[in-house]
């Protein structure tokens, strides 16, 4: 399989129309939709799917698909959608097969390295569901500053939400 970027276990692509099937099996998944907010129907699901798609060819970012370099087996999504300005945010979901295996946070600093490196993001934003401690100590591992709370739409929950800035290094990079 073609990856536009690589971790140490995990391969990103992007989203094809062909895809469905993964969607249906990540999105569709009720304890991965129990961390989102909702259930989604299989209707949900591919509008969601065409969604990440067209973000994609309209500003270069999506929770990409994930699949393990050893055997291609799909794992779930992580990647960016835009938040505002030069502000993305961070998005992971994985099949339940796969937590606990430090993948998501495997995922999600590639996506952060991504993000900085490539895309010249000033900050990251990222939010969770208010039980999910799995991705509250995820983002803080990852470094990530508690910043409030935030209505998220998708769950009808006020949620925790955490910014991650540039590092200095970074900044001290991309202005030489």
């Amino acid at each position: 399989m073609d990856y536009f970027l690589h971790s140490a276990r995990l391969g990103f692509r992007c989203w094809q129309p062909a895809d469905l099937p993964l969607a249906l099996s990540l999105w569709g998944a009720p304890r991965v939709s129990a961390k989102i907010g909702r259930q989604l129907t299989p209707q949900q699901i591919e509008s969601r799917l065409s969604c990440e798609i067209a973000q994609m060819s309209a500003s270069g970012m999506q929770y990409w698909p994930i699949f393990l370099l050893d055997g291609g087996e799909f794992t779930g999504c992580a990647g960016l959608r835009p938040k505002y300005g030069r502000t993305f945010e961070l998005g992971y979901h994985l099949l339940p097969a796969h937590w606990g295996k430090g993948l998501a946070t495997e995922a999600a600093r590639a996506v952060i390295g991504y993000a900085f490196a490539t895309l010249a993001a000033e900050a990251i934003f990222a939010g969770h569901h208010p039980e999910n401690a799995a991705s509250r100590h995820i983002l803080l591992k990852l470094g990530f500053e508690p910043d409030g709370e935030e209505f998220y739409e998708p769950s009808g929950l006020i949620e925790p939400v955490y910014l991650l800035p540039r590092p200095d290094n970074l900044m001290l990079n991309a202005m030489s």
